[in-house]
């Protein structure tokens, strides 16, 4: 649901956003945290994976084609559901991710850009509240962010 809510805000920033899952994804917890999160998640990537036009210039039907993709992807993996979204934006070093998921954190490379700071930590707080935890990864270029939550069979 929260995928098809943000196709169209990808599409208008010249992005596809697209859905790689393998069916139901049974998971224990608060459907509306949950779907916060994600939408958390997909807004980011969005934001910082989008073409950017050349100053002072539109930006052209040919880089609106080759626009970039992220991929949100919901897969089982033990007793784990893991929701990952990945974009090709500029990323976020190694040595920033843990500081990246504090509150009010805007890493420097982002403080030009809309949003308090409180994203990635909110997704981090709703992973730990439901027993799981967020990662960030490198996507070469750009971030793979993972949701990693117990799945509804697994949870005690």
């Amino acid at each position: 649901d929260v995928v098809e809510l943000y196709e169209p805000v990808a599409e208008d920033a010249g992005l596809a956003l697209r859905l790689v899952e393998s069916g139901p994804l049974p998971v224990k917890g608060n459907r509306e945290l949950l779907s916060q999160a994600l939408a958390n998640l997909i807004d980011n990537g969005i934001k910082y994976a989008a073409p950017q036009p050349e100053a002072g210039t539109a930006m052209s039907e040919t880089a609106r084609e080759t626009a970039s993709e992220i991929v949100v992807e919901a897969r089982a993996e033990g007793h784990s559901a893991l929701i990952a979204v990945a974009d090709r934006g500029p990323g976020i070093p190694a040595e920033e991710r843990a500081r990246a998921v504090e509150r009010f954190v805007r890493l420097e490379s982002s403080r030009s850009r809309p949003g308090s700071g409180l994203g990635l930590s909110l997704a981090s707080a709703v992973a730990s509240l439901h027993g799981g935890e967020l990662r960030l990864e490198d996507n070469a270029p750009g971030l793979r962010v993972v949701l990693i939550l117990p799945r509804a069979e697994a949870a005690s």
